[in-house]
This record gives structure tokens, sequence and C-alpha cells, in this order.
């Protein structure tokens, strides 16, 4: 073979492979990143080891944290559990999804529920080329009431019809008995619930590795990417609940070495919230008896959390997965003398939000941008490019470029909900900004009452601030009519007649 010959073979073989490459080139721009939405259930931001606050175990979370964007502001707009999953679902306000309060029996007269109609963000994905799956605790749905008992009924089944196109399926409505929790599965019917006997995040977990490293016909398409939204319902209470051996970390430390924000008061009545229908007042007891559970809880969804990141990387998909973790609302813990959610502090309403897309997302960020639920779905959606069909109603922002570019105007506050059932105009309203949170509240007999905090120099919220700043009350009660009128807020035609 002469000398022409090879170099013609060379050049046609560099041509080949340069072709392939840039082939491979093209399809992996063009390939959709998978997206892993985690939700634990009552998962304060403090609660996270590396904010430097509660003292919590928690080694695969503060790994990511370092691996992505640890964003300090994320902010449950409305802090209970059924309210910021319509948020969340439908990227629009309660009193927009008719999710007004925490679904049961007693608000199916309301239609307190997930409503067929509300285009959601799986409805998008999946008409966009996902599939979707959702796995753990949904509580969307009132259930009706069964004649004859005067219990309230909690868990609700949901039908095909109503699950937005959710095409893997293993959840339930609400059932807090962690430690043998039930589900329904894909095709389930109502009386077929598949009963289990282990830690519900740990079957969660080896559910949701399953998923990632099987797909079949009956969980996923391998030719699609996918979009599985896990809601953990540990750490909510019952706080006992939990495995034994995540309390080793725990057990021994006193109260004093657990809750250690300055704002805890487990002897206070709190008779000035009395006011407030929503707050847990008077089971402060419950903080001095479980602390070390709910912490051990924390840890122990930390681990099932950490074996479902790794198999990410086992089955090579880590690069293109988007992986968000974040809670619908967090745990007072003895915190202003309160306990549970449902308030305006920041034990309730600031929740975590980690977010990893190594193939898009610089490692090792802090963001202090602030993040309302609503935004989430507009934002997930943008970055994925999965825009057909997004809704033109959402009361959400999309917030894709700045998280990815930090290009873009960024939100100066988030709003604040409290609404009594089947009652839109009613309850609180608020903002909280980078520096302050403003509070306008009305009770059920019509008495108006204000909070004003500032959150750089008063971190714990201690002093209402209220009639000794005249000039920022006035700056924040401008912002918060201006939000509210902005929304067509039915609270707000309520709070002028008032005045």
């Amino acid at each position: 073979m002469n000398y022409l010959k090879i170099l013609s073979l060379i050049c046609v073989s560099v041509f080949i492979v340069s072709c392939k490459t840039n082939s491979t080139s093209e399809e992996t721009k063009k390939e959709k990143p998978n997206i892993l939405f985690i939700f634990p259930d009552q998962f304060r931001n403090a609660a996270i080891g590396i904010n430097n606050q509660d003292p919590v175990v928690t080694p695969n979370l503060d790994k990511l944290g370092k691996e992505g964007m640890v964003i300090s502001n994320a902010i449950s707009n409305y802090p209970l559990c059924s309210p910021y999953r319509g948020m969340l679902m439908t990227g629009k306000l309660p009193y927009n999804n008719s999710v007004l309060s925490n679904s049961n029996s007693n608000r199916h007269k309301y239609n307190n529920s997930w409503q067929k109609d509300d285009v959601s963000i799986s409805d998008v994905l999946v008409e966009n080329g996902y599939d979707a799956g959702y796995v753990g605790k949904l509580h969307l749905t009132s259930p009706a009431p069964i004649q004859g008992k005067d219990s309230v009924l909690w868990d609700a089944y949901q039908p095909k019809e109503l699950r937005h196109n959710f095409n893997f399926w293993y959840a339930y409505g609400t059932f807090d008995e962690h430690n043998t929790p039930h589900y329904w599965k894909n095709e389930a019917k109502e009386d077929e619930v598949t009963e289990i006997k282990e830690w519900s995040a740990k079957h969660e977990a080896n559910v949701i590795i399953d998923y990632i490293k099987n797909p079949s016909p009956e969980t996923r398409s391998a030719d699609k990417p996918f979009a599985l939204f896990w809601s953990v319902n540990p750490p909510h209470p019952p706080y006992q609940y939990v495995p034994e051996k995540y309390l080793k970390n725990y057990k021994d430390k006193s109260l004093d070495e657990l809750l250690v924000r300055e704002n805890v008061a487990l002897d206070s009545d709190v008779s000035e919230f009395a006011f407030h229908a929503g707050a847990t007042r008077n089971r402060t007891h419950l903080a001095k008896e479980h602390v070390r559970n709910h912490f051990a809880m924390v840890t122990g969804v930390d681990e099932q959390i950490g074996r479902v990141l790794k198999s990410l990387k086992d089955e090579g998909i880590e690069e293109n997965t988007i992986v968000i973790i974040t809670s619908d609302h967090g745990e007072m813990m003895g915190s202003h003398g309160l306990m549970s959610k449902n308030v305006w502090f920041e034990e309730a309403i600031n929740v975590p939000f980690i977010i990893k897309w190594p193939r898009k997302i610089r490692a090792n960020q802090k963001s202090d941008l602030i993040v309302s639920v609503t935004d989430i779905m507009p934002t997930i959606l943008n970055l994925v490019e999965a825009t057909d069909g997004i809704p033109k109603n959402l009361d959400g922002r999309d917030l894709s470029s700045i998280i990815l570019n930090d290009e873009g105007d960024k939100p100066t506050s988030a709003l604040y909900y409290f609404i009594l059932e089947g009652e839109p105009a009613s309850g609180h309203r608020g903002i909280r900004t980078h520096k302050n949170t403003y509070v306008i509240t009305i009770d059920k007999n019509n008495i108006e009452r204000k909070f004003l905090y500032d959150n750089v120099n008063d971190p714990y919220q201690k002093t209402n601030l209220i009639g000794k700043n005249a000039d920022l009350e006035k700056k924040l009660y401008s912002e918060l009519i201006k939000n509210l009128e902005e929304k067509k807020d039915p609270w707000l035609e309520k709070y002028q007649n008032l005045k």
C-alpha cells in the first residue's frame, strides 16, 4: 500500500471518528435531564448539618450541598402539608387551586382537593416526553365522610384519572404509621392496598432504587427521561416511629444540647397567639419527649436519600439528573413556645432547598435567592425546556436563568398565608423579605394584629417591632399590599373593608 492510500485511509478514519464524536456531542446536548424531586415532611432548613444550626447528623445532605447549590431563602408560603402540595403541583396559590387547608373528610364539602382541571407539573412533563412517577405521601384529596362515623378521615385513595398523568404510582393519601405503611401501587383498586412492615423511608428508598435501576413497562420507559417525586413522611410525627439505630447520635444529649435555638420557650403558654387558629400551643411537652426522635428521623431520612443518590451514580445517570431536596414546611419544636407548623416564624416557613445538576450547575454554590412554592413548577419546567403546555395562569415565577446563570430580576419577597377552611378571604397575610418578616392577621372576630421582625439583627425573631419603626412598617405594608393586589387575593377586599 503506497503512502497516498495510507494517508487517504487515515483521513477517512479521522472523518468518521469526528462525525461520531460530533453526533454523540449533539445527542448529549439534546438529551433531557432526569428529575428527582425529594421533599421530606416537616423538615426545617435549620435541621441540615451544613447550615450549622440544629445539632443534626446529615452527611449525605451535607455532601449534596457541596456538590450543588444551597438556596437559603426557600419559603413555604403556606406552611401546611396540603396547601404546599397543591401549590407545588399546580404552580397556583391556594385560593386559585381549591386546596385552602389540610385535606380530610371535614373539608370534603369544600372540595378541598387537587382539581382534575388544574394542569399540573406532571401533566406538562409528560406532554414534553417524560415518564412521571410519584412515591410516598400525597395528601391532596379530601375523602368523603362515611355515614355513621364521627371520626375524621385523612387517608384517601387517588383514582388514576386524578393522578395527572403520573404513570408510576406508589403512594397513599396521608397515613402516619411510619413503621407499618401502606400504598396503592399503579393499577391497584381502592381495596387493593399493599401493606408493608418496614420503616416507610427505607421501604420507599428501595422502591425508588428499583425504579432507577430496572426500567420496565410497569415503571418507566428506558427511552424517556424520568421525573420522580418522592414525598417522605418522616420526620413528620408521630416522632417515636423511628428505627433505634438512628437514635445513637442523640439519646445521651440533654435538651439544652439539642434545642439550641435562642427562642425555645418550653414553659410558655404563648397566650399572645391564642387568637391564631393554626398555632399549636400548650404542646411543648412533645419537644421535651421527642426532639431526639425527630432529629433521629432526620438522620434516618438522610441515610435513605444517600442510598438513592448512590443509585444514580451506580447507574451512570448522576451527571444529567437534576436532584432537588426541599420540604413542605418546617417544625417549631418548642421555638416561641410552639410546636408543629402553620405560623410565620422561620422554623416553620424556611425550608431546605438544595439543587444539584452536575452538567449545568456549578458545585459548592450558596445563594440567597428567595424561592416561593409556586415558583417551583415554572422553574423546573424551564430548566429542562419542557415548555409546551405550560399554563398561562400560574402564580409563580420562572427562576431558571437565575439558578443557571445568575441572570434576571430576583424576587424581593415571598408571601405568607394562613387561611381558614372553606374561606378564601380569611386569615393572615404577610411577606418575608431578605431582612424582614411582616404579617397582618385577622382573627375570627375580625380583630387585626401586626407583627414585624428584623431577621438580620434578631434572627430568632424575639422582638416584635410594630410601632418602633414607622418608615420600615410603611415600606413593608406597601410591598405586601402591592403583592396581594397583583395576585388578586380575595383577603385584600375583606381587610380593606375592615379599615
